[in-house]
């Protein structure tokens, strides 16, 4: 048996109508399983689980380290990386990140964590991933990966130029974002000696947001 209580329950009831015998996808955030609704009553949905449902494994651990930007484009960003399949997201504070951002972001853990849970289930995905608290540049810079790369506006290598020959699906794989304002040249530095290769997605210089998107995609695609 599972249960479901609070607002997605209500929204099971109330807007979907759902009634027993109905048959849904349910995940436990570690498998996928076949269930049928045996009761629903407002805030509480109960199902009777059949069978575990075969569910697509990410082709490697991905991670988006990506500087604050205006909270409306960071949720988007946190939205389509659930899609493309990040287990984790790391917020942090670049020098040339909008003042306060860092401190305001505690506030919004509980929100985010609703956004990658509810863009998890539209994607269909078994586990949502981790939303970290938000820390500054020089943590984020610690953070450990098999293979980390760091989003470089300026002239760098491909990103798809600079993937390892031997690449399999235990790789744990960071991609490194940066703030509105650009990186400083003390924070270029600091990343190449904490020994993260630049990489660069074109010619073109893109939003925060485009970039996370479009460097998680080429990675992802290439891991698969």
């Amino acid at each position: 048996m599972a249960e479901l209580r609070g607002e997605e329950a209500r929204h099971l009831t109330r807007v979907l109508r759902a009634e027993p015998g109905q048959l849904f996808e349910i995940s436990d955030n570690r498998q996928a399983y076949l269930a049928e609704i045996s009761e629903a009553r407002g805030e509480r949905v109960s199902f009777r689980v059949i069978e575990p449902v075969p569910s697509p494994a990410l082709p490697a651990r991905f991670t988006l380290c990506a500087a604050l930007v205006k909270f409306d484009r960071f949720e988007w960003m946190i939205e389509k990386a659930t899609e493309l399949g990040a287990e984790a997201i790391l917020p942090f504070e670049a020098a040339r990140t909008e003042k306060g951002l860092l401190e305001a972001s505690r506030k919004r853990c509980e929100r985010w964590e609703r956004i990658a849970r509810e863009s998890s289930q539209q994607s269909r995905r078994v586990t949502m991933p981790v939303i970290l608290g938000a820390v500054r540049l020089d943590r984020a810079l610690e953070f450990e990966a098999d293979y980390r790369y760091f989003l470089e506006e300026g002239d760098a290598p491909s990103l798809a130029a600079s993937l390892p020959g031997n690449r399999t699906h235990g790789d744990r794989v960071a991609l490194l974002m940066g703030p509105e304002g650009g990186w400083t040249d003390g924070e270029r530095r600091s990343a190449a000696d904490g020994g993260w290769a630049a990489i660069s997605l074109g010619p073109l210089v893109l939003r925060a947001e485009t970039a996370a998107v479009a460097g998680l995609a080429v990675a992802v695609n290439a891991w698969m």
